[in-house]
């Protein structure tokens, strides 16, 4: 068996699919990447059993064969090469041999059969999403996704798939996202919820990939098809809440403001706020709105005041503010609207512009209770 590949190439490629490889796995043959070559394609795949990618090469051989390749002395190795060719040939003693411009390495390598074998999808149904669309999907929702291991469901994004729109929504029961396409429709009605990690890898390739996503998916798990790499994981099992029912409908108290300003406010306010609530105070009136916090146990206070636009009667809320500051971050536009009803109920965050035709996007926030 043996190849020869660009080494930035390679480098590029398995760099992606090192990401699915977990610091600590429970079989030695999980450190590994899987290549299999088969003429002028060679298959490289990484898992951590409940994720596998795999990404096809077209490359220059004329053999056949299947090896287990330590992944961490094979990234270290390629990325002290310049761009260059490389000879990959395997020995009789076990090892494949890399031979560059500059001199030749061994790696001792496991045998392919070791490694397993990605989840088959009997009869899957098929849903294709471009890839910009999934991304941004992924971005706007997976930082709203819960860690607590006594509630899986939550530690996921919820896939909502309908013959109208596609929804995605994430929460952790403090705050809440949902990201809605009406511009994209899938064959029929479906709902998965999908494990962070592959959603982590995705997200990260997804963002510079001009092509189409082919989502196949069955009861228990998921594939991903783009360009030469195909992600398939495991769903996660459990039903999702009904997060419609803890979205309130009837808002009258409506704030629009500058999401630059704002965010940066909250940011230098909540420097002052108590480090275990990190609560900041909302006070509305007319077109002033009032950020405060307060550190009673370290005589800590800050005040800020700035103009906006307000519809509603005056009012006192209160809420975390790193949940604010992720949701003020995570969204693009030039101004938002912070909708409420009553100081215990969730505040509503929208964008009021910068969203294409057909992208809607829906933050909910929980209050804290607030001091007298």
């Amino acid at each position: 068996m043996n190849f020869i590949i660009s080494s930035t190439y390679l480098l590029k490629q398995l760099q992606v699919l090192g990401s699915v490889i977990n610091s600590n796995n429970t079989l030695p043959i999980l450190d590994n990447f899987l290549f299999e070559l088969d003429y002028k394609t060679l298959k490289v795949s990484a898992s951590d059993l409940e994720s596998t990618m795999v990404a096809t090469l077209e490359i220059d051989s004329n053999s056949q064969g299947s090896i287990a390749v330590p992944a961490k002395l094979l990234l270290e190795t390629l990325k002290s090469f310049p761009e260059q060719p490389l000879t990959f040939t395997v020995q009789d003693n076990n090892t494949i041999e890399i031979s560059s411009n500059s001199g030749k390495y061994a790696l001792a390598y496991a045998n392919g059969d070791e490694f397993p074998k990605a989840v088959g999808l009997e009869e899957p149904s098929k849903t294709v999403v471009p890839a910009e669309i999934l991304g941004t999907a992924i971005s706007k929702t997976i930082f709203a996704t819960g860690n607590d291991d006594l509630r899986p469901v939550m530690s996921g994004v919820f896939f909502q798939l309908s013959t109208e729109s596609l929804k995605f929504v994430a929460t952790d029961a403090h705050k809440l996202v949902k990201y809605e396409r009406t511009d994209v429709q899938a064959a029929q009605i479906t709902e998965f919820i999908m494990p962070k990690k592959p959603l982590t890898i995705l997200k990260g390739i997804l963002g510079t990939a001009q092509t189409d996503v082919v989502i196949e998916y069955n009861d228990h798990n998921a594939s991903f098809t783009f360009d030469n790499y195909v992600l398939k994981c495991q769903l996660i099992d459990g039903k999702y809440p009904n997060y419609e029912a803890v979205i309130p409908k009837e808002n009258p108290n409506r704030l629009i403001i500058d999401r630059i300003l704002f965010l940066n406010s909250v940011k230098r306010v909540a420097i002052f706020a108590n480090k275990t609530t990190h609560q900041i105070r909302l006070k509305i009136a007319g077109t002033e709105l009032n950020i405060s916090a307060e550190d009673i146990d370290y005589s800590n206070k800050a005040e800020e005041r700035l103009t906006c636009e307000y519809q509603g009667d005056d009012m006192q809320i209160g809420f975390n503010s790193r949940f604010l500051t992720e949701m003020l971050n995570n969204l693009q536009s030039d101004q938002v609207m912070l909708e409420m009803s009553l100081p215990n109920r969730a505040g509503i965050l929208t964008s009021v512009d910068g969203l294409e035709e057909g992208e809607f996007v829906t933050m909910l926030v929980m209050p804290v209770m607030l001091n007298a």
